[in-house]
Parts: structure tokens; sequence; C-alpha cells
């Protein structure tokens, strides 16, 4: 690095190199890298005295979704809507109950499909908690090299590596490799956890709540090097937040999940400017604003979500929808047919003309709060 060069330019000239194709596609570009099907995870509850199971909790029921090659599928919701479950069921960390997961068109894990071996070099996780990742025992370089040397690199191969990706996230390995977790930061622990995902050179990174524990300075620092390496490694990524100002700046398309099950789903710029369901409409109003004069007088949402053990019939947001009718509690609105790119679907009888519903077609369109968060990270930037 010259004297005049600072750290971030030097690490935006390392990363400005994109790869042309990627020699490990195997469904050619229309095909999804991601296919999900009916996925569900029931966590039972066992008590009394024979330790019997006396229900379940449907953490993920019943959830429908194409991840595409070379996108960020931001993925919203409360706490307890099955964020989390839903990432650990695709890294195949926990057994699913039902459905099936397609990766790149492959089955995961079957006689013709994807090994074990194979997927977790081609999918990678980035937990919330960048402390409790590491193993604090080892210094910096050993943990981004442990990967690599468990799937047959040589050691010396992998601590080469390890202090490439350092200097990618854009930590200089003179001053970090021989480090261990607790002489970091929050954000170069992060940065080391983003490193050590990438050293099996995946094709898809899911980031589960990867930045919400981080400054707000630091986290749009974080945010930028994600975007910077998502192009340079031709990366797809699956971005669960709580913080839709971040979601809106990172991805292309948004999940929204209440209660174990997809409410909406489409592009970032029609989900944010068009809500159609009234628990993204919620959410969204729900958004801090910028602007001090702009308060906010009544709650947009109210109420508790239902207990998950014993959800109610029909519509789950029907207990705290102001639209609510006796058809949502009657049958369940369905998201309809493969949610291809550009496709803006929500799970509502309000949105579907013959289900009965009073306003069904009717229903203006309430678009949300303005851009200001994404604006803004982009500035802290």
């Amino acid at each position: 690095m010259s004297s005049t060069e600072t750290p971030s330019a030097s690490r935006a000239a390392q990363l400005s190199s994109v790869p042309e194709g990627d020699a490990r596609d195997r469904g050619g570009p229309a095909q999804p890298m991601l296919i999900v099907t009916d996925l569900k995870k029931h966590f039972p509850i066992k008590g009394g005295m024979l330790n019997r199971t006396q229900g379940h909790v449907r953490a993920v029921d019943g959830v429908s979704f194409n991840v595409l090659k070379g996108e960020t599928l931001g993925v919203v919701g409360e706490s307890g809507c099955g964020k989390s479950t839903l990432a650990r069921l695709l890294m195949h960390l926990i057994p699913h109950d039902g459905g099936e997961v397609l990766f790149d068109g492959e089955a995961i894990g079957g006689v013709r499909g994807l090994t074990m071996k194979e997927f977790r070099r081609a999918m990678q996780m980035v937990f919330q908690d960048s402390y409790s990742s590491l193993n604090p025992r080892l210094p910096v370089e050993e943990s981004i090299a442990y990967g690599p040397r468990v799937h047959g690199m040589s050691g010396e191969k992998a601590k080469e590596l390890a202090r490439e990706l350092l200097t990618k996230v854009g930590l200089k390995p003179g001053l970090f490799a021989q480090r261990y977790p607790h002489e970091l930061s929050g954000g170069q622990k992060q940065r080391v956890n983003i490193a050590r995902a990438l050293a099996l050179e995946p094709r898809l990174l899911i980031l589960d709540e990867a930045v919400s524990a981080l400054d707000k300075s630091v986290e749009a620092q974080v945010l930028n090097l994600l975007r910077q390496l998502k192009r340079h490694f031709n990366l797809t990524y699956v971005f669960i937040s709580h913080d839709l100002d971040v979601v809106q700046y990172i991805s292309d398309r948004v999940l929204v999940m209440y209660l174990g099950e997809i409410v909406e789903i489409g592009p970032v710029d029609a989900i944010y400017d068009h809500p159609k369901h009234p628990y993204t409409r919620a959410l969204l109003a729900s958004r801090l604003s910028f602007d001090p004069a702009e308060r906010v007088h009544e709650a947009p949402i109210t109420g508790d979500p239902p207990n998950p053990i014993n959800p109610p019939s029909g519509c789950r947001f029907r207990t705290r929808c102001p639209m609510a009718e006796s058809i949502c509690a009657e049958a369940s609105p369905r998201l309809h047919g493969a949610v291809a790119a550009g496709m803006h679907v929500a799970a509502c009888h309000v949105q579907n003309p013959g289900s009965g519903h009073s306003l069904a077609g009717k229903a203006p369109v309430l678009v949300g709060k303005p851009k200001a968060g994404a604006a803004a990270l982009a500035a802290t930037a």
C-alpha cells in the first residue's frame, strides 16, 4: 500500500475485479439458487409424568419461496416469527419435519443430489453473536483456516488463504492474524466471521442479524463490505434482520414472515412503497422517523402475536388486523403460484378478488414511509 492510499481504498481495489461466470454453476443462470417448498418445523412440547408430547410449537409452518442467483433476499418480521429457525433449516443445522429444499436444482443429502459435504462448501452462515461464534482459544488465522483444512487443504495453504481473506474484509493480517477474539471489537469480530464463512468458497451466505449488534457507523461499513464481497465472489445472500432500514438498503427482494408463515414477498421498492399486507404496513409504520417533528400518536399495531402452539384459525394475523372479517377466520390466505423475480404477492383475502372479503379488490394502496433510513445508511458509509 502506498503512503497516500487509505485502507478502504486498498480494499476496494482488491475487490474491484469481478469473476466472469461461475464454474460451480450446475443449473444455469435461470435456475434459482434455492427452491424451498412447504418447509415445516414443529418443536414438540413434552411434559407430564411420562414426558409425553403435549403439543407443538409451529415455528415454521409450510413456507415456500425461491432465492434467485445473485440476489439479496431480505427476511423481516417480529421476534418469534421463525426467521432464525428458517435460517437453520436452510443450513440443515436442524432437521425439518416436512417440505423440501433444493440447491441449484439438486436435492441435498439424497442418493443423486448434493452430499452434505458439498452442500457445506456451497452454503455458509454468519451468526448474530459474533463473539460466541468464534472459538476463544484459537487465534483469528486459525479460526478462518480451520474449515479449509477439514475439507482437505494443507495447513500452509489454509493459513495463506486466511490471511488473504483477512485483507479482503479490511483487516491487516500482520496486526490481526494472531489476535484472539477477546482482543477484537464487535465490528472486527464480525469481519472475521465473514472471512471464515468465505473460506470454503460458498455460493450462498445466510446472514442472521449479522450487523444488529454493531454501532451505526460500523454497521454501515460492514454493509458496504458485504455488497463489495457479494460482487467480487459472485455471492447470493439471505439477509435476516429486524432493522427495516438495513433490509431496504441491502436487499433486492423482501420476504415478510408472521408466526411461521410468509405473508408477503416482492421487490424491495414494491414492498416499501406499496405494501399489500396489513402486517407489512404496520411494520413499515413502526419505523422511527428521522424528522423530529413527525410524532407517532397511535401504535401502528396493537396486541401480542398469538401463541404459536395454538395459532388462530384462518389468517393468523386476523386477531390484530383492522380489516378482519369472518372469511379471515374461516379460510387461510395463501400466496398463489411460484414467486418469480418481479412478482409482488401477499397472503391476504383483501388482495384476492374472489375471496369473499368485502374489501377484496377495493382496498386503497397505502404508501410506506420515505426511504430516509436507507439514505441515511448510504450517507454514513
